[in-house]
């Protein structure tokens, strides 16, 4: 699988006012144009042979341009309003409520020129957006802003505009008709980790359940010869250094692995979540850490502990920054810096957030049910670099979805530990701390070496509707 999402495919309404220089919705056209493709992006929007300049003024032509974006619906992921004047706020609504595509959109407005305020070339689009956000307020439209409030298409402000709006896309649809692999049950121990599946269910997030028997018991039916077992087992060789690990466990992993992954295409599940002990290693003989590693390094994340919320939470970063996720424990204070701590798992995160990486064995739980059966773990540092966090959680008592999400960083300072672990720096991090505690969020956070909090907030909050808390200075 690719580790890239499609490309991005946006619609374009080119807003235009009849008092106001036509030229201008012309030009604007075909600088957003430049502008799209300059972003990597595939766009639908009318010809100028189908409305004036391709532009959208009238009712007639906010048909034709919603009409254009039905055929096309499949392939939509956002829309883009664009005013190079003042725009028709009707027209712009009318097209966006014919269309139904139930995307986000983005509400651009280029601004005047100072040199430019005759007549012949004043915009008016300053003042243009307010009417138009007026307008998809009144008619229930949920829509996005740009950072500033009139900026130039050709500008790299806008091109930033364009990367955290993809990013907002990508959250938004790959959540909607989402299917959530449940492989186990929750373990006694860990009470933190429920949740709700019918609130989940009311956000078009579905889960699917399978018994840890059911995927033991398909794995005894497998030949160590088996061409998916040995299929997956040089899979495993690749993905990380096998030396001292025992060709028993190996063998008991790439089992494990193409049952899962059958599992999962055979039920049309995106993400998963594990019961990663400690059943798994008394019956079974294996810890699935490496497996569940290797999901989540290719952007299908996979959250120990059954903890499906915290899959979402992965699933969220992973989808805005296009890189993978882990899940984490915030597990240790760092010293006396009250900013710093240490997040931690035994581990199972993705290769992508190593300095270096070996197979190990599961320390934590070896003394109870013995070492031989707890190889598996993929063991060492996390290394330096920005980082994005999120928690999403069922609010039982509310009836609906909340969260938190901010912008860090993993740092290299020192740390002696063992399992995966790294230090992180957050502002104001007694701050976030007390949140969590005082709203009773889990223990695990999902983080991302990314800075897409702003986009993960913006597509929870304004298109999902859910309630969500933003750390940041």
């Amino acid at each position: 699988m690719s580790k890239k999402n499609k490309k991005m495919t946006v619609g374009l309404i080119v807003g235009n006012r009849g008092f106001f220089p036509d030229h201008l919705a012309k030009t604007g056209r075909e600088e957003m144009l430049k502008a799209v493709a300059q972003a990597g992006m595939d766009c639908v929007v009318l010809d100028p042979a189908h409305s004036k300049h391709g532009a959208v003024e009238t009712h007639e032509e906010a048909k034709r341009c919603a009409a254009l974006f039905q055929e096309n619906r499949d392939r939509i992921d956002g829309v883009i309003v664009s005013l190079p004047n003042f725009g028709d706020e009707r027209a712009i609504a009318d097209t966006l409520r014919l269309a139904r595509l139930q995307v986000p959109v983005l509400v651009q407005a280029t601004p005047d020129s100072t040199g430019k305020m005759t007549i012949a070339f004043r915009r008016d689009s300053f003042c243009g957006k307010m009417s138009a956000c007026n307008n998809l307020r009144q008619y229930g439209i949920p829509y996005s802003l740009t950072t500033l409030h009139t900026v130039s298409p050709d500008s790299q402000e806008f091109q930033s505009d364009l990367a955290w709006f993809a990013a907002v896309c990508r959250v938004v649809n790959g959540f909607r008709d989402l299917r959530i692999g449940s492989i186990g049950a929750r373990p006694a121990a860990f009470n933190t980790v429920r949740y709700s599946e019918k609130i989940l269910e009311s956000q078009g997030i579905s889960v699917e359940t399978v018994d840890l028997s059911e995927i033991l018991g398909r794995i005894a039916k497998l030949k160590d010869t088996d061409s998916g077992v040995e299929g997956k087992m040089q899979d495993i060789r690749k993905y990380v250094t096998t030396t001292g690990i025992p060709e028993a466990a190996l063998i008991k992993m790439a089992k494990l692995g193409f049952v899962v992954d059958d599992w999962m295409k055979s039920a049309d599940v995106k993400v998963s979540a594990v019961q990663c002990w400690t059943a798994m290693e008394e019956y079974f003989g294996v810890v699935p850490c490496t497996i569940m590693s290797m999901m989540s390094d290719n952007l299908i994340p996979s959250a120990c502990e059954v903890d499906v919320c915290g899959t979402l939470s992965m699933h969220a970063l992973a989808l805005a920054s296009e890189t993978p996720s882990a899940l984490l424990d915030w597990n240790n204070n760092y010293g006396d810096d009250p900013n710093k701590a240490v997040c931690f798992h035994c581990s199972n995160l993705p290769k992508h957030f190593f300095q270096e990486v070996r197979m190990d064995f599961q320390e934590i739980i070896a003394g109870t049910v013995g070492k031989e059966n707890t190889f598996g773990t993929m063991v060492g540092r996390v290394k330096s670099g920005p980082m994005s966090f999120a928690r999403f959680s069922t609010d039982d008592a509310a009836g609906m979805m909340r969260g938190y999400v901010g912008d860090g960083a993993f740092t290299s300072d020192a740390l002696n530990t063992f399992g995966g672990a790294g230090v992180v720096e957050i502002p104001r991090l007694q701050d976030l701390l007390h949140y969590i505690c005082e709203n009773g969020f889990e223990h695990h956070v999902a983080a991302n070496f990314s800075t897409v909090a702003g986009a993960v907030h913006e597509a929870a909050v304004r298109y999902l509707g859910w309630r969500m808390y933003w750390h940041r200075d």
